[in-house]
């Protein structure tokens, strides 16, 4: 299940709330999308470019911190920045699974010559009062600073159910029922969460059928290991065979093929009827 990705389809969702958020000021903002930079992206799956006249924002949901991340920074700052010199670049970490790491306290990439910062926020520490501000951020609430995720969750189901409109609320509910997997049980969330209510929802269908499809995936590539395997033993059997007919001895046999006496032995009497 891909947290990333609801992250980045809420913010595509809700702009205007994540920017509000993350810079205290709203942006008239277009979503600017990779693809547009200059080179081909490290990976597209859990970032969202917003573009205002003057600023861009570069957001990155993570669920875990990585090594690598603090040079993808820095490096999507120079493409950024490549494309768009005139304006104010705005990157932000924003990590969705509390650990222990001190990798989510680094706020900074640093090689001889070169330094770039970049902001950081452990959605753990960020009070739920905040979270509960607006539509868009109201499926990271349980995830916010609280002593009671399932009570916080119920607050911000009731403030998504009122929203407006529809398909948004939908929406809403979608990704809260995902993102708060990561701190409460599944079977609360369902009690809380229908999920006849989330059929409705796009975000909950996109990430049902990216799940889906990373298992089809998977069953590929087993049936393909499966399938050179079951090739290798019979092709080893075929040798095996051969060997018998030309009388080779059976330690010979061992030796040339990897099976055991007791393999061997077996086709041999199967061969013979």
């Amino acid at each position: 299940m891909s947290f990333d990705s609801t992250c980045r389809r809420l913010a595509e969702q809700f702009p205007q709330d994540i920017a509000q958020w993350l810079l205290g000021r709203p942006i008239q903002s277009t979503i600017l999308k990779p693809t547009e930079l200059s080179l081909e992206p490290i990976r597209a799956d859990n970032l969202i470019l917003l573009e205002g006249d003057a600023d861009i924002l570069h957001v990155e949901w993570q669920t875990d911190p990585t090594q690598v991340m603090p040079m993808r920074l820095a490096d999507y700052r120079l493409r950024i920045h490549r494309k768009a010199p005139d304006k104010t670049i705005h990157q932000v970490v924003i990590y969705l699974r509390k650990v222990d790491s001190p990798l989510v306290q680094q706020n900074y990439f640093e090689i001889a010559g070169m330094y770039a910062e970049y902001n950081v926020i452990r959605i753990w520490e960020v009070p739920v009062t905040e979270l509960m501000q607006a539509p868009g951020l109201l499926p990271f609430a349980a995830l916010g600073q609280t002593d009671n995720p399932e009570h916080t969750l119920r607050d911000a189901v009731r403030a998504m159910k009122q929203v407006n409109n529809p398909e948004q609320q939908h929406e809403l509910l979608g990704a809260a029922y995902f993102l708060s997997g990561l701190v409460l049980e599944r079977e609360l969330i369902g009690r809380i969460i229908r999920r006849d209510v989330m059929r409705e929802s796009v975000t909950y269908q996109a990430v049902l059928e990216e799940g889906r499809e990373e298992g089809r995936q998977e069953g590929r590539q087993e049936g393909r290991q499966e399938g050179r395997q079951e090739g290798r033993e019979e092709g080893r059997r075929s040798l095996v065979i051969s060997l018998l007919r030309e009388g080779a001895e059976i330690d010979l046999i061992v030796r040339a093929t990897g099976w055991s006496i007791e393999q061997i032995q077996q086709l041999q009497q199967d061969s013979s009827r």
